[in-house]
């Protein structure tokens, strides 16, 4: 009989809360309006539409006429990445790990004639913007004159890093560059201030706080051009076409107040849980690395290595002994790559070959940390009794 299964991969998605649940049921049944139709039907959505515009705005620090509903955060950061750039050729900043969702939208703008710039970090994920460091940016020079987009995550997918934004805006409007920040791992997690950020647009997604999958948005700085993804109608101010998804996104604004309701009390529980992982496996299962563990994390993120295993031996172990867990992006799941955040902090193949990312929700408990620690020490110490040559 299989164990039952320790979601520790909340990073990827999270269980949406019963009132998330029950709020686009809700709509579903009672509001199933077109909010573009004017007539009581149509009106009636509209109402639900723009309120929940409000509210996410409000939480978020941005004004209702900033937020533009997606279908998630790939679509918001696709938006961002097409709608943002101008002409055929020029310089693209990035980190040297952005989401795909980013960074393949950038490849595409190379066939374009675009060149990315990756900025360097440090040994534990930070961004460098100094380039007296020592450490040698990769392409040409990020603040030339045809720099046209610099696209960063705000709080890593795999390590939880969250980078200090301020210097790199800054530099983005010395230079008249904008910027977009990839929020998805953030909004819900830790307060985010659009305004207060200075960023030129910012994308978020409702899946990754107990939110409706389906569903996301981007903020954009008033005053912004941005070239549309998709035509067709005239919805969300010409900047995407196409009937919103009122229930979704009412569901979206749901989970988000929440999450601000109960902000204090999540993100301590969050921590607490992801303290008591990362310290009982650095005793029960010592060699471990905890990387990125002297940056400022996300709450729930904890990337540790087992010097010595297979990385993707140790995910199939522990998916068979029931603790559900990543390498990394699940957007990159299938490649046999090195996590790239982790090469890029210098981290020896032992290192990012032996990594797993486990992340908590506001859905578990001390107990199943407890339990999971038990089938984690278990597996890594079968898994290293294997692997020992035999003498």
């Amino acid at each position: 009989m299989s164990p039952t299964p320790l979601d520790l991969d909340a990073n990827a998605t999270t269980r949406p809360l019963p009132e998330v649940v029950d709020t686009v049921a809700k709509h579903l049944r009672d509001l199933w309006g077109n909010p573009g139709s004017r007539h009581a039907l149509g009106r009636a959505a509209r109402r639900v539409l723009e309120a929940s515009r409000e509210s996410i705005a409000a939480i978020l620090g941005a004004e209702p006429d900033e937020v533009l509903f997606t279908s998630g955060g790939t679509e918001a950061n696709n938006t961002a990445v097409f709608g943002l750039v101008r002409g055929n050729g020029g310089t693209i900043v990035l980190s040297p790990a952005e989401h795909p969702a980013t960074l393949e939208a950038c490849r595409v703008l190379m066939r374009r004639g675009f060149a990315l710039h990756r900025l360097p970090v440090d040994s534990q994920g930070r961004l460098v913007l100094d380039e007296h460091t020592g450490q040698k940016p990769t392409g040409c020079n990020p603040w030339a004159s045809d720099t046209r987009l610099a696209a960063i995550i705000l709080a890593h997918n795999e390590t939880g890093v969250i980078q200090d934004v301020a210097p790199l805006v800054e530099r983005c409007r010395e230079h008249n560059v904008p910027l977009h920040l990839d929020a998805v791992q953030a909004v819900g997690k830790i307060p985010v201030d659009f305004h207060a950020l200075g960023a030129t647009t910012l994308s978020f997604g409702a899946h990754k706080f107990h939110g409706p999958r389906g569903i996301g948005g981007l903020l954009i700085r008033k005053g912004t051009r941005l070239t549309p993804l998709l035509y067709g109608g005239h919805q969300e101010q010409d900047r995407r076409a196409g009937t919103e998804a009122v229930p979704l996104i009412a569901g979206m604004a749901k989970a988000l107040e929440l999450w601000h309701a109960d902000r204090d009390r999540r993100t301590q529980h969050l921590t607490t849980l992801r303290d008591r992982l990362q310290g009982a496996l650095t005793e029960r299962c010592a060699p471990v690395v905890v990387n990125s563990g002297e940056a400022r994390r996300l709450p729930n993120t904890l990337s540790i290595a087992f010097p010595g295993l297979d990385g993707e031996a140790l995910l199939v172990a522990l998916d068979l002994a029931g603790v559900c867990c990543s390498l990394g992006s699940t957007c990159a799941s299938g490649s046999t790559e090195p996590a790239p955040i982790l090469v890029a902090m210098g981290a020896g193949s032992d290192v990012y070959r032996s990594s797993v990312r486990l992340s908590v929700s506001a859905a578990n408990t001390l107990a199943e940390i407890d339990a999971a620690v038990e089938r984690i020490a278990e597996v890594v110490s079968r898994l290293r009794q294997s692997a020992r040559p035999v003498l």
